[in-house]
C-alpha cells in the first residue's frame, strides 16, 4: 500500500510514518512538508493508494486546500489529520472532499484501519464525533435514507451491516470476513453514521425498515 503522508512538523511526520511501516509490512510512505510537495508527490505517483494531510500545514488554508487537492487529484482518497477535534472542522473537511477524518491522538492500529476502510472506498469518521449533525451534513437534499445509504456504504460495509443484524459478535464477523477487529469497528462505526443510529439494535432495526437488507 502506498502511502502520501503530509505534515510540517517533521518529528511527528517521521514518527507516523515510521509506526505505519511498524504496524504494516507492505507500506510504502512518500513524506512531504506542505501541500505543494503532497500535491507533487500525487503527480508523481499515480498508483498512491491513500493521501494523508495535516489541516494546518502550508499552502492548505484549511478547507480550500482540501478542495484544491481533491480538484487536482480527484481519484485519490484524501484523508485529513489534526490535532484539533471538533465536530463543525470534521463537517467542513468532509464537505470539502475529504474522505476521513482521523485525530493525530489515534493509536497506529486506529490510524490503519481508517487507511484501510478509506483506501476501500470508505468514510472514516471518528466514533466520537459521530452524530445526526454529521449525517445531515452529508445527506443530499429530498434523498431518501435508503438511497442515501445505498450510495454511502460500500460492498464490504453492507457485508458487516448483514452480519451485525443477525446478531454476529464482532469476532465472528472478523472471521467469517478475514479482516482486522479495528477493520469491522471502522466499517461498523460508518453504518452508524449514514444510518443515524446510536448502536447495534437500531442499526439492524432501521436496516431492515428501509429495505436495506433485502
Amino acid at each position: 500500500m502506498k502511502l502520501i503522508l503530509a505534515d510540517d512538523h517533521t518529528l511527528f511526520r517521521d514518527g507516523l510514518a515510521l509506526l505505519l511501516k511498524a504496524h504494516c509490512a507492505d507500506c510504502e510512505v512518500l513524506e512531504g512538508d506542505g501541500l505543494d510537495a503532497a500535491l507533487a508527490e500525487a503527480q508523481a505517483h499515480p498508483d498512491a493508494d491513500v493521501a494523508l494531510l495535516d489541516l494546518h500545514m502550508p499552502g492548505m488554508d484549511g478547507v480550500q486546500g482540501i478542495r484544491r487537492f481533491v480538484e487536482l487529484h480527484p481519484a485519490l482518497p484524501l484523508i485529513i489529520l489534526t490535532g484539533a477535534e471538533d465536530p463543525q472542522q470534521i463537517q467542513a473537511v468532509l464537505s470539502a472532499g475529504a474522505s476521513g477524518f482521523i485525530p493525530k491522538s489515534s493509536t497506529p492500529a486506529v490510524m490503519l484501519s481508517a487507511i484501510q476502510l478509506v483506501r476501500s472506498g470508505g468514510t472514516y469518521i471518528p466514533p466520537q464525533f459521530l452524530s445526526s449533525a454529521s449525517v445531515s451534513a452529508h445527506t443530499p437534499p429530498g434523498a431518501s435514507i435508503r438511497e442515501h445509504a445505498q450510495t454511502q456504504l460500500t460492498d464490504r460495509q453492507m457485508q458487516v451491516l448483514r452480519l451485525l443484524a443477525a446478531g454476529k459478535p464482532n469476532k465472528a464477523i472478523c472471521r467469517e470476513l478475514n479482516i482486522e477487529e479495528g477493520t469491522v469497528k471502522a466499517h461498523i462505526a460508518t453504518v452508524f453514521r449514514v444510518l443515524d443510529v446510536a448502536n447495534r439494535t437500531e442499526a439492524a432495526s432501521v436496516a431492515r425498515a428501509i429495505g436495506l437488507l433485502d
